[in-house]
């Protein structure tokens, strides 16, 4: 067995978010399809005779955040100490996916971390039981582990695998701003939604594959909250639709906006105008599927 390994975290996007309530502990009961997309992070991991845990990555860590804070960081430990694992972890992130995006960078770090982990010490450890690890460190980190095209409910612990997706191009955008999850959360104002996901059609869209269909009916509740905060992004939206995108939604929280195509040519013709219009921000032309190995 060798003494390290390379693993990569794809990044995800939501075809479809919906908030159906508020638990008494604060969490949100969610039902969203998810979809991995072909952008990742990349991390190498090596046992050492060291005990401790060292992580590093290619970018720096914010100021004062030790890293001990890093996801990486904590699903080493936690294996570490639940499994009882003698050797030491040395772990490099090679970090690509724009963070703080509503892409679930984070979580697919931790969720390779622990998927890592597992196999390099050989533990034995089932994807159930990584999933089990996995939510306790964070909601998105179960699908992170299973990836593919996933209907997310409660948390996002109870998963339910759909169909591929076909592999459509997908051009995403960040402006340089950041979103708090929690801000986005607090001040949704569920009884005052009245444009829902209609969760059943998509996924019928996704059985059929029929993609513009689905593409036009991708919807996410929590633009109610980030859009006012941020009209820059319903300008991203319509600049999509406008160079050619079948539809366009923001991630997760956002602030990152994507558009979905079905044409390669009008997906690079979009992306030069992108980057041409909004060269201070983030812009990536991914596609709609895991990535090669």
């Amino acid at each position: 067995m060798s003494d390290s390994l390379t693993i990569k975290a794809p990044a995800k996007i939501n075809l479809s978010l919906d908030v159906t309530g508020r638990r008494e502990n604060g969490y949100h009961d969610l039902r969203m399809i998810m979809q991995t997309i072909d952008l990742y992070d990349e991390l190498t991991i090596r046992k050492t005779a060291d005990p401790g845990i060292h992580f590093s990555m290619n970018k720096e860590l914010p100021d004062r955040i030790p890293p001990e804070k890093n996801l990486v960081w904590k699903a080493a430990k936690l294996l570490q100490e639940r499994c009882h694992i003698t050797d030491g972890l040395d772990i490099y992130l090679e970090k690509n996916i724009p963070a703080a995006a509503g892409l679930a960078g984070g979580s697919s770090d931790c969720a390779a971390t622990l998927l890592g982990v597992n196999e390099l010490c050989e533990l034995g450890l089932t994807l159930g039981e990584l999933c089990d690890f996995g939510v306790s460190l964070g909601a998105d980190v179960p699908f992170c582990l299973q990836k593919g095209t996933m209907l997310s409910e409660g948390i996002g612990e109870i998963l339910t695998r759909l169909p591929d997706l076909s592999p459509l191009w997908a051009l995403l955008i960040k402006p340089d701003i950041s979103v708090s999850t929690g801000y986005v959360y607090t001040h949704l104002k569920l009884d005052e939604i009245k444009d829902r996901p209609d969760t059943e059609h998509l996924i019928d869209c996704i059985h059929r594959h029929d993609d513009a269909s689905l593409a036009r009916r991708l919807s996410n509740v929590l633009e109610t909250v980030t859009i006012p905060e941020y009209p820059v992004l319903e300008e991203l939206k319509q600049f999509l639709k406008d160079n050619g995108a079948i539809g366009s939604l923001m991630s997760g929280s956002g602030p990152t906006t994507y558009g979905l195509y079905q044409d390669e040519i009008l997906a690079r013709m979009a992306l030069k105008k992108a980057q041409e219009k909004y060269p201070d921000y983030d812009i990536i032309l991914c596609r709609t599927r895991l990535p090669e190995a």
